[in-house]
């Protein structure tokens, strides 16, 4: 089962290969990119669209980190909580043992 996984991973993986070049490829226009502020010098559609692509992915990422570690914590938080109440399950059930006539 692992190597079909690693199978259809490698295929997928394959397919956006193919699907990025033939992206590049068929966007060669070089074309100047013209931000409010500044005015970059022309490139390639493709270049200029897999950067866009790429910082809003960074930004997204970075967006995210800030839920991310409050999840950790509060997860981090309930194990620490489960494992007490285990103890305290285990050491109310000896008691009980230790108790019995």
């Amino acid at each position: 089962m692992r190597w079909f996984k690693g199978v259809v991973l490698a295929i997928i993986l394959l397919v956006v290969l193919l699907l990025g070049i033939l992206f590049a490829v068929n966007n060669q226009q070089s074309i100047p990119l013209d931000l409010i502020w500044i005015k970059l010098p022309p490139a390639s559609l493709s270049l200029w669209l897999l950067l866009s692509l790429a910082c809003g992915m960074i930004l997204g990422m970075l967006a995210m980190t800030g839920i991310y570690l409050r999840l950790r914590t509060l997860l981090t938080r309930a194990q620490r909580h489960n494992q007490q109440q285990r103890k305290e399950l285990d050491r109310l059930r000896t008691q009980e043992f230790k108790e019995a006539p």
